[in-house]
């Protein structure tokens, strides 16, 4: 399975949208700064996630929602309020 992941830093108010095979294991690389643009966000939460059979299906997910529109659907989705 493979994952569309997207996680929040309220440190800096942003949103990160990923796919993995393992959502943990990702998680907790952005959390311990192995990513540049995540790093200085810690701690990251994981505040969405979808499920895909394939990796070509997530990877058009994702690229979906770092999309204009896909951004409106976890806007609408997601309420950063409430996290």
């Amino acid at each position: 399975m493979y994952y569309v992941y997207v996680i929040y830093s309220k440190k800096l108010k942003k949103r990160y949208v990923g796919s993995t095979e393992n959502v943990e294991r990702r998680i907790r690389e952005h959390n311990n700064g192995k990513n540049r643009f995540t790093k200085g966000g810690i701690p990251w939460i994981k505040i969405y996630l979808e499920e895909y059979e394939s990796r070509s299906e997530a990877m058009q997910r994702e690229s979906y929602l770092k999309s204009g529109v896909g951004r409106r659907y976890l806007d609408n989705v997601v309420k950063i309020d409430d996290i």
